[in-house]
């Protein structure tokens, strides 16, 4: 793998910085973006970003793209990251996932319709995949598509919905035959949120941030034509998209720099007992450890867009990028309380928070890192078996 970045990818990072200082100099927290009062930014964010042909740089042209390569893509998404931006992906998946999964198994009435909106930043999405028993497990999803007439009738639950109160649509991974085994007879289909019989229910996490919800379908009828692809050929799709999301944790490294270029100005400007943090040889010693873990989280983040850059197909690397990353951020929270102490337990709103509660928030919200998008106890089954040739257990 060659570490080295071209001078017009240098550039395009100087772009992207340039562009962030010019218009969110201060940036914001990601798990807020769907918040009442970061939610205005994060629109008008889309939509300059789609003006300058950034929303979506790595789609062909032909669907609003600029054909970015997959290292122009991981600058792109690390400097974002790092600045914590939002409104970059159009909800959640819209630009990284749902596009291309159109792309590669929609129609051509579903391209035209969907892909435009979601270049001009104009349609934002959620996915409708976990259900109460149905995570890990996602093919024992239960949600019920029926067929009647011109439509399916669909009925049932989804849980941790990211975003699906602000989404226009949805992606709704759903049961058509119930005779089949569990990976047979399941379905993607696209949901206008706005169709009656459904239901959002809020649910707020550990840090306060309502980003999640869970989903209630009702008799809502969705016509046929909103299929994605063949019927009951759901799994395989899913399993494409969810390839592609995971490829996608260069923003894990991104933001523990972030943290940890907090941190290290923090040690350097606060004293205690007379003495600067920063000469503390056991906060030095801590700092120093999670340099190293954020380096190797990028190289291993970096190495999967590499793959993807020489036509190779990551399987098990992503799985180790995504596990690393997931655990260096919950590593990094854990050494951010123990610099800041009692005060790191000071949440956003005290004045007397420590980096304005930052790091308090994000040892709350860390937790989950190793469970969306991929339990890491899933993620290690896959690099045992793919990776190290081991047999399923």
């Amino acid at each position: 793998m060659d570490i080295r970045f071209t001078e017009g990818q240098e550039r395009l990072r100087r772009e992207i910085r340039e562009f962030i200082e010019k218009e969110l100099p201060h940036g914001v927290e990601i798990e807020e973006e769907f918040s009442d009062e970061v939610w205005p930014l994060a629109q008008a964010v889309a939509h300059k970003l789609a003006d300058k042909g950034w929303l979506t740089m790595a789609w062909p042209q032909e669907y609003g793209g600029r054909g970015a390569s997959t290292i122009e893509l991981a600058i792109y998404r690390e400097e974002m990251a790092y600045h914590g931006v939002p409104g970059i992906d159009m909800g959640i998946g819209g630009v990284f996932w749902v596009g291309p999964m159109l792309m590669m198994f929609g129609n051509e009435e579903q391209k035209r319709e969907h892909l435009p909106r979601i270049a001009r930043g104009e349609r934002w999405w959620c996915t409708g995949y976990s259900e109460p028993g149905a995570g890990s497990d996602l093919a024992s999803l239960r949600t019920r598509a029926v067929a009647d007439g011109d439509d399916y009738v669909v009925d049932g639950q989804k849980l941790w919905t990211s975003g699906g109160h602000r989404a226009d649509w949805c992606v709704l991974a759903a049961r058509t035959n119930p005779d089949v085994p569990k990976h047979k007879g399941m379905s993607l289909i696209l949901v206008d949120m706005k169709t009656p019989g459904i239901i959002i229910r809020p649910l707020v996490d550990m840090a306060d941030v309502h980003h999640l919800n869970e989903v209630f379908f009702e008799g809502v009828r969705v016509p046929k034509r909103n299929l994605v692809g063949q019927e009951n050929q759901g799994w395989y799709q899913l399993a494409a998209a969810l390839d592609i999301e995971r490829s996608a944790i260069i923003t894990h490294p991104a933001r523990g720099r972030r943290t940890l270029d907090e941190l290290v100005q923090y040690v350097k400007e606060t004293q205690r007992r007379g003495r600067a943090l920063a000469q503390d040889p056991l906060v030095r010693t801590m700092l120093a450890d999670m340099a190293i873990e954020v380096d190797i989280s990028r190289l291993l983040s970096y190495r999967v867009a590499w793959m993807y850059s020489k036509g190779l197909a990551p399987n098990y690397e992503v799985s180790i990028s995504k596990i690393y990353g997931s655990e260096m951020l919950q590593h990094l929270a854990s050494v951010g309380m123990r610099i800041l102490g009692l005060g790191g337990q000071l949440m956003p709103g005290s004045k007397w928070a420590p980096l304005s509660g930052r790091i308090g928030r994000l040892y709350l919200a860390h937790v989950a890192r190793t469970i969306g998008g991929g339990t890491t106890e899933i993620q290690r089954n896959i690099i045992a078996q793919r990776g190290l040739g081991l047999p399923r257990d």
